[in-house]
């Protein structure tokens, strides 16, 4: 345990009544406050959490019921007056008193090549051939100006025009890693720190889900809702908005009398603001020369989909002060800087048409069909729109002008349409009622946004799904059988379901385009191989609704055949560990259909096989009821491994600690879940203390 733990739970044990000294009570409160203090700045600057958030909370909750009790004892930087009382009528204006430039942009490696050589003439020194530089991620954010007077937070400030921003102190305060109040040696007497705040993907997407929920509207990136977070009257708003804030400047200085001197170097400056409090971005590097700067790009814009944060280039400094001062500013612009912009991740573009996929479990999904746009470096013609309720909030229309985004690995996706761009005569989209493949009714679940086709294994679109969940690696692990493979099969009416993959011949197959005598008959051996398999990758592999790895192996291992399960009722289903009613329901009518029967009995019939499963009664089995949470690494089993046995001996495994958990098993590596399971006085466990007591229950095993 750290110190700093040690001391936060002596002072958590000392109650407001235990003393009437008021002398005490503000050593008290004084001690709290520099606890929290210091643990704000190990979890928000230093992304070094050593305190648990329970333990957090009741130290702050302490310090609340005694300001309350000795209101004359309150400051203003206290933890507890984060959030102002008032919502503020109007944000005032603020000067800046050194303005907050933008920046001048490069958009390719000889722009920036070019940029180069303008610093190195205007300096004149044939010795600095190889610029240094520092190297920023350009977050996509809000600029912000925030003062410090004796290393208190006393103004927070929009970048506005430049010159002239608005006064946004009171939510600034809201935002946990803006310190209100500086710690650390040699604090100028008078600092103002620049920097970005934005919203982390996590938090924007959890913010949309809200407003989804409330059928409120949602904001179109994260830049946009920090946006509108910081310009909220009712900082209790922007509190709730989980916002961040990083430093990557500095503008006025006032030295302390006697106080230390600033470094030299814009890096070392940085480092200095994190030692005082600030959160700096982890990814920030000082790199010398062309070629050392393009391999930064190229290494940031790899790891960009990556990141918890949106990014949309890097910033380059000189490193060096005094050649900043040398190199100096243009009207807007430093001479000494540059955006080296990655590619859009938003583009404009026209709708030219909208089509309905069909989905292995029938889910009807209308996609957009768009004039080639390059965005976020490739080129998009697709687009999903999910289902009918984002069609409807969206408002789009075939013809349409619309705003493409894509960030990284992530599906393209329409964000907004402009209307003042829409051409006359267009209709609003009417979702079909039957499937586009078989004709079958589309339904739609009552609670469920997705609209699905009733054709089951009757539509050809599911039955080609079908069979490529069916031969992927967690299920059959059918090698060869791709997903093209399958089109084509599906296509040339070789087979119409999974169970014709067991009559396939080495002459049809090897007759079909691109595959060949050996080809044909690589596949043909690992259909075969495949019909040895385990009930739970046969559960798995018949695509039941819901019912994923886990569920699968839970339902073999209690009903040890697939008979069982095939007639099993909700209310026996329900009492299955990963079971509620929702996927009970499902697998009931999943078994119900005479088709899904029919599919179960023909591939038995094609030899299909696995080892019978010993059912396990979960009442009786020896964890029954035990929730277990692994953390670390393992060196004699994998996780999959460990956590199949702790499964079949009626355990849970999770992925979180809590009160309910019963046992942690810790290997080398171990962090946080294993500090909070101390904290928790959770029994914990090593690798050959679990290898003991898998071979104690060698027998269930």
């Amino acid at each position: 345990m750290s110190d700093s733990t040690s001391r936060a739970r002596k002072a958590a044990m000392i109650e407001p009544e235990a003393s009437s000294d008021t002398t005490k009570a503000q050593s008290i409160i004084q001690s709290l406050r520099e606890q929290l203090h210091h643990h704000n700045y190990l979890y928000y600057a230093l992304d070094d959490p050593q305190l648990p958030d329970v333990e957090y909370d009741r130290l702050l909750r302490q310090l609340q019921e005694l300001e309350v009790t000795y209101p004359a004892f309150i400051t203003t930087d206290s933890p507890t007056q984060r959030v102002g009382s008032v919502p503020l009528s109007a944000f005032s204006q603020v000067r800046h008193e050194i303005p907050m430039l933008s920046l001048d942009n490069a958009f390719s490696h000889q722009e920036f090549a070019d940029f180069n050589k303008r610093v190195i003439e205007r300096i004149k020194s044939a010795s600095e051939t190889d610029i240094e530089f520092a190297c920023e991620p350009k977050l996509d954010g809000i600029a912000v100006s925030l003062l410090y007077e004796d290393g208190l937070l006393v103004l927070g400030a929009t970048r506005g025009d430049g010159a002239t921003g608005e006064d946004i102190t009171q939510n600034c305060r809201t935002i946990r890693s803006i310190p209100l109040r500086l710690s650390g040696e040699g604090i100028p007497k008078r600092l103002e720190v620049r920097g970005e705040i934005y919203m982390p993907k996590a938090a924007f997407e959890k913010l949309n889900k809200l407003a989804m929920s409330k059928d409120e509207k949602q904001f179109v990136n994260p830049r946009n809702a920090a946006a509108g977070s910081l310009r909220q009257l009712d900082s209790l708003i922007t509190a709730s908005r989980d916002l961040e804030m990083c430093a990557y400047s500095i503008g006025v200085v006032k030295l302390a009398l006697n106080g230390r001197a600033l470094p030299s170097r814009h890096t070392d400056i940085l480092y200095t603001l994190s030692e005082w409090g600030f959160r700096i971005n982890r990814e920030m590097k000082a790199v010398s020369g062309v070629n050392e700067c393009n391999q930064y790009y190229e290494y940031l814009a790899d790891k960009r989909s990556q990141l918890p944060y949106e990014i949309d280039g890097i910033v380059y400094k000189v490193n060096d002060l005094e050649l900043q001062q040398q190199l100096g500013f243009v009207s807007r612009a430093p001479r000494w800087a540059i955006a080296r912009k990655f590619p859009a991740q938003e583009e404009l573009t026209q709708l030219l048409g909208i089509e309905f996929q069909v989905g292995r479990t029938g889910a009807v999904t209308p996609v957009a069909r768009l004039k080639p746009v390059f965005v976020g470096g490739v080129t998009v013609s697709n687009a999903t729109l999910h289902n009918e309720d984002e069609v409807q909030r969206l408002g789009v229309r075939v013809g349409d002008t619309v705003i493409i985004r894509r960030a990284g690995d992530v599906i393209p996706q329409i964000v907004s349409v402009v209307t003042s761009r829409r051409p006359p005569g267009t209709k609003a989209l009417v979702f079909p009622v039957r499937c586009p493949v078989c004709e079958s009714p589309i339904v739609q679940v009552e609670g469920e946004a997705i609209k699905r086709c009733s054709g089951g294994l009757i539509c050809g679109a599911q039955v080609k799904q079908a069979i490529k969940h069916y031969a992927s690696r967690k299920a059959m692990d059918i090698d060869g059988l791709g997903d093209k493979l399958v089109e084509l099969l599906v296509d040339e009416k070789r087979i119409e379901s999974v169970s014709d993959l067991y009559r396939l011949e080495l002459e049809s197959v090897a007759a079909l385009e691109r595959m060949g005598k050996k080809s044909a008959e690589n596949l043909l051996a690992a259909i075969e191989y495949s019909k040895q398999t385990t009930l739970a990758r046969f559960i798995y592999a018949l695509g039941i609704r819901q019912v994923g790895e886990t569920t699968a192996r839970n339902l073999a291992k209690h009903f040890g055949d697939i008979d069982g399960l095939m007639n099993s009722a909700t209310d026996v289903l329900v009492e299955i560990n990963d079971v509620g009613p929702i996927v009970a329901g499902f697998i009931v009518d999943f078994f119900q259909s005479e088709g899904s029967r029919l599919l179960v009995q023909k591939l038995r019939e094609h030899g299909l096989t696995w080892p019978r499963e010993r059912p396990i009664i979960t009442e009786h089995a020896p964890l029954a009821n035990k929730i277990y949470v692994l953390t670390g690494s393992l060196e004699e089993l994998t996780r999959d491994e460990v956590k199949e046995k702790l499964q079949i001996l009626g355990a849970t495994v999770t992925g979180s600690v809590s009160k309910k958990t019963d046992c942690i098993v810790a290997g080398p590596g171990a962090g946080s879940k294993l500090a909070k399971a101390e904290q928790l006085e959770i029994p914990v466990i090593d690798e050959q203390q679990l290898l003991a007591l898998f071979d104690a229950y060698r027998n269930f095993l």
